[in-house]
């Protein structure tokens, strides 16, 4: 009972007119659907998955309970989701009458669910849609795509003004790949502006990039509008300019009388640019060997993960600085915060090949603890 041959299709149960993100609870379930590969309504399936038209509720749901046919999710006396063979009706009689080759499982005992994809542990939201549960459940969603996993300005600082952003961009049609496109402008111009010397300037264009650099993800998950190219796009952004900005900041230190030395320059360059496509590769080769991202493998790698020599710690070492008037100093700190994390990664991934070779899993304790 519980392995069904083939993907189930999508039936939906009931209606539901209210607005999320500017889409009906049934569009938004359609291209969720989409997404994974269910077709909609087949009657010649083996299997459907049914979907309460009355709840709303985390992507990682969907994904989960595709993952365990035979699964029902309730919300106490009412059923929000069902993935069933195509003999069984998802009404209580027909649950109950089947029930011993059934799970269910009740949102109200707060069951916990590993998500991979956005590195944490938590119980996703369900939640009744109405008008006036609208913006609430907008908030659950925008707050279950923030990874759990992720450094202490993005985790902190400025998720309610990216909410924000993202319900105006939602609200104005706007698309993450338009999003996307305004923050690299952005990220271009803070590069002109530190090659400058003008830092003040070019923190803030940074600034708004990397706010905007959240709102495009954001954007994409809760409005189910992702996109192959726009995750290249946002991801190969990402992943390119953060050398260029410490290489600038660099060169726009003679603007202030405070150029390094040609030595002293290239010995920067060298930690900054080294350790950072260093560390990238580490991350790399554990995700190949080990099958998941190297900041979920115990707490200390996601704490590490808030802190780490990445664009936005980064940035908050050169902004310290430059308080101070120093933003000489602030390279060279960043330099040496680069090293000190390449070593930190290399050293966790030598203990986990250690841990391999000892015969022990190498398991997140996400993972573990759910």
């Amino acid at each position: 009972m519980n392995q069904l041959s083939s993907p189930p299709s999508l039936s939906l149960i009931g209606d539901n007119p209210a607005l999320l993100w500017g889409m009906t609870n049934a569009e938004r379930l359609h291209r969720l659907a989409r997404a994974e590969g269910l077709a909609a309504d087949d009657r010649a399936s083996s299997a459907r998955l049914h979907v309460n038209l009355d709840y709303v509720f985390d992507p990682v749901w969907l994904r989960h309970v595709l993952a365990h046919p035979c699964t029902v999710v309730v919300d106490g006396d009412a059923l929000v989701m069902a993935h069933l063979p195509a003999g069984i009706d998802p009404t209580p009689d027909d649950i109950a009458r089947h029930g011993e080759n059934l799970t269910v499982i009740d949102y109200r005992t707060g069951p916990q669910i590993y998500n991979r994809q956005l590195r944490k542990l938590d119980c996703p939201f369900i939640q009744r849609l109405t008008p006036a549960t609208r913006r609430e459940i907008e908030r659950h969603s925008y707050f279950g795509a923030y990874k759990g996993v992720t450094d202490l300005l993005t985790k902190y600082l400025w998720p309610e003004l990216a909410l924000w952003l993202t319900r105006l961009a939602a609200s104005i049609g706007m698309t993450p790949n338009m999003v996307t496109a305004i923050g690299a402008t952005l990220c271009v111009v803070a590069t002109y502006l530190f090659a400058q010397g003008l830092y003040w300037t070019g923190l803030l264009a940074g600034f708004v990039f990397m706010v905007l650099d959240t709102v495009d993800g954001k954007l994409a998950r809760c409005t189910v509008t992702s996109s192959k190219w726009g995750n290249i796009a946002d991801h190969g952004v990402d992943l390119i300019h953060p050398p260029f900005w410490w290489y600038f900041w660099g060169v726009g230190l003679s603007a202030w009388g405070l150029a390094l030395s040609t030595q002293s320059f290239a010995l920067v360059m060298a930690a900054v640019i080294a350790g950072y496509v260093l560390q990238r590769l580490i991350e790399g080769m554990f995700i190949k060997d080990f099958g998941m991202d190297i900041h979920v493998w115990e707490r200390f790698d996601s704490r590490f993960r808030l802190i780490t020599a990445r664009r936005n710690p980064n940035m908050v070492i050169l902004f310290v600085a430059l308080l101070i008037g120093r933003p000489d100093v602030g390279l060279i700190a960043l330099a040496w915060w680069t090293v000190i994390s390449l070593v930190v990664h290399a050293v966790r991934l030598l203990q986990a090949y250690g841990v391999k070779r000892a015969g022990r899993p190498i398991v997140s304790w996400m993972e573990a603890t759910a």
